[in-house]
């Protein structure tokens, strides 16, 4: 059984730094996309960033390209994710995501993680 489990998160001041991981279990993703999602209440999902099979590419949301770094440790199967210059709105659920089934930049992964709520706020 597949699983993706996303840690850290929580309460970050604007201008602060956030730092997720997610963790694979039961299937090697090296060889596979992961991705970050979020969504904010009454929000659309909305694309975060991306890193390619092999981590020979990364894709970022243009809201958070200047901001934003997505990295694979763990052969592959463990997501990171660090964002910077966090601002209010980067307030919502985040969602770990993996082996992609469309475009890299659409919802439509095989695997989910529950989602970690991250609240930017002084």
């Amino acid at each position: 059984q597949v699983k993706l489990v996303e840690s850290g998160g929580g309460l970050v001041p604007p201008g602060g730094t956030l730092r997720l991981s997610c963790e694979a279990s039961g299937r090697n993703m090296g060889s596979d996309w992961m991705a970050w999602f979020r969504q904010a209440p009454g929000e659309e999902r909305e694309f975060v960033g991306a890193i390619s099979p092999n981590d020979i590419s990364r894709r970022y949301g243009d809201s958070v390209k200047d901001r934003l770094d997505i990295r694979r440790t763990n052969a592959g199967n463990t997501l990171h994710l660090q964002m910077v210059s966090l601002k209010v709105e980067d307030t919502a659920m985040y969602y770990c995501a993996a082996v992609r089934q469309a475009r890299y930049s659409e919802p439509n992964y095989q695997y989910w993680g529950q989602g970690i709520q991250v609240t930017v706020s002084a």
